[in-house]
């Protein structure tokens, strides 16, 4: 139970450095997606507020994209640019769907067609959903290299990898 306890605190330990980071990335991804939002909302999109946060989570898209790719997993990215920036469109094409379910749901089956009803469905809970799903996939899928050069996380993996204790054997009479 302790070599238990053990890993799960290696593991908190090992993420957290990135989820504050990925935190802030998002929160600043937010501003930039509800901000542009609103305004194709109460400007030349107003007559399709889907299309409007399409184009406003593509410009978030493009700055966190650079934000998570040199900053939040600076130490997991790959030689591979165009590999990894591929997957992390298809990752975030998969957040955006979460988004869009959960507006689209707001809009044309509960019938809530005001701003407010949008940027709350779309914007906060889409959002957060589509956040949990793009956290796990960029860490395990997007950027998954595993690169020790930086000294904050050049141990990191090794405490995941920490073997159990194994058991006390007693020699059985054919070793004595």
């Amino acid at each position: 139970m302790r070599n238990l306890a053990n890993r799960i605190t290696s593991l908190i330990n090992l993420l957290w450095r990135e989820v504050a980071k990925f935190g802030l990335v998002g929160g600043l991804g937010w501003v930039i997606d509800n901000g542009i939002y609103a305004v194709l909302w109460h400007g030349p999109m107003s007559d399709s507020t889907i299309k409007a946060r399409i184009v406003s989570t593509g410009v978030a898209t493009l700055f966190s994209w650079f934000a998570n790719r040199y900053w939040t997993f600076r130490h997991r990215r790959s030689e591979r640019v165009w590999k990894e920036f591929a997957l992390f469109l298809a990752m975030n094409g998969v957040g955006l769907m979460i988004a869009l379910i959960c507006q689209a749901i707001s809009r044309y089956v509960l019938g809530f067609q005001s701003f407010t009803a949008d940027f709350v469905s779309g914007g906060v809970i889409g959002l957060i959903l589509g956040t949990i799903f793009r956290f796990l996939a960029y860490r395990f899928f997007v950027f998954n290299e595993e690169l020790d050069e930086d000294p904050a996380f050049s141990h990191d993996h090794e405490a995941l990898a920490a073997e159990s204790p194994t058991p006390s054997k007693e020699p059985s009479p054919a070793d004595k």
